[in-house]
């Protein structure tokens, strides 16, 4: 019991030392930076969503080395903590090279994706393109996303603190855009998250989009569109697992149906 004592109160020392060294480190990737700064860092990242396939792997090229500068230099960061750690938590958190470590890697975290956007819950400011791109990248080229720089929690993530703002008129539309996108293919993880989005920014340009989805000859465009405008016409009923199913069990008339849980 007192060595469990023990480490959980170097567990909570470190993380206020680390939280300490976050703050002196704000301007790498922090929502503090102006546009300029995060265009600097990832403005090549828009190359993900090219619709030129060579400017996409140009991007995908830059992501993969971006993606291991920063691996890199987590593996130094914890080597010094291992060599560092005898000094105990307070006092390694403030040792020049292990805090010079931590600086260069959350220098280059704020260069690559998704670390970059691990900086802010805010959904507004500089960072909020990104965001978009980063689901938009994940929306029009899963399987690139997948293998590159998959992300579940920072999907979801993402959506509902987009789904929770207001936002000006080009925001809104590529908002709309993405629930588009994503109510035409087969479910994949956190997707039952656009419910938030289509919520958040029903009216009668996406009401239209999905009545014509709802009404195609794609069977899961046919299932999710309807099952979102149905929920936009309930606002009262929660988009849950169960939701999901009673629905889909309500059904008729569908060519094609889904037995996997919506969540």
């Amino acid at each position: 019991m007192r060595v469990l004592q023990a480490c959980m109160m170097y567990v909570v020392a470190a993380w206020a030392m680390i939280c300490d060294m976050t703050d002196g480190a704000a301007g790498a990737g922090s929502d503090s930076d102006g546009a300029d700064a995060w265009r600097a860092r990832l403005g090549w990242a828009f190359g993900l969503i090219a619709d030129n396939a060579t400017e996409r792997e140009v991007a995908l090229a830059h992501l993969h080395g971006a993606r291991g500068n920063a691996r890199a230099a987590l593996d130094r960061w914890n080597e010094l903590w291992l060599l560092t750690r005898p000094l105990g938590p307070e006092e390694q958190y403030q040792e020049p090279a292990f805090k010079r470590a931590y600086e260069v890697y959350a220098d280059m975290c704020s260069r690559t994706l998704p670390e970059a956007l691990w900086v802010s819950e805010d959904a507004y400011g500089p960072r909020s393109p990104y965001a978009l791109l980063f689901l938009e990248w994940e929306a029009r080229f899963p399987r690139e996303w997948t293998e590159c720089a998959k992300a579940w929690g920072t999907k979801q993530s993402l959506i509902r603190h987009m789904a929770a703002a207001e936002h000006d008129q080009p925001t809104r539309a590529k908002l709309i855009d993405l629930v588009a996108i994503v109510v035409q293919r087969a479910y994949r993880c956190k997707d039952r998250e656009y419910v938030r989005v289509a919520r958040a920014v029903d009216g009668e340009d996406l009401r239209h989009r999905l009545g014509t989805a709802a009404a195609s000859d794609n069977p899961w465009a046919r299932l999710h569109a309807g099952y979102v405008l149905w929920l936009l016409d309930h606002p009262e009923i929660p988009n849950t697992r169960r939701t999901w199913r009673t629905w889909v069990a309500g059904t008729s008339g569908r060519r094609h149906g889904s037995s996997a849980p919506y969540g």
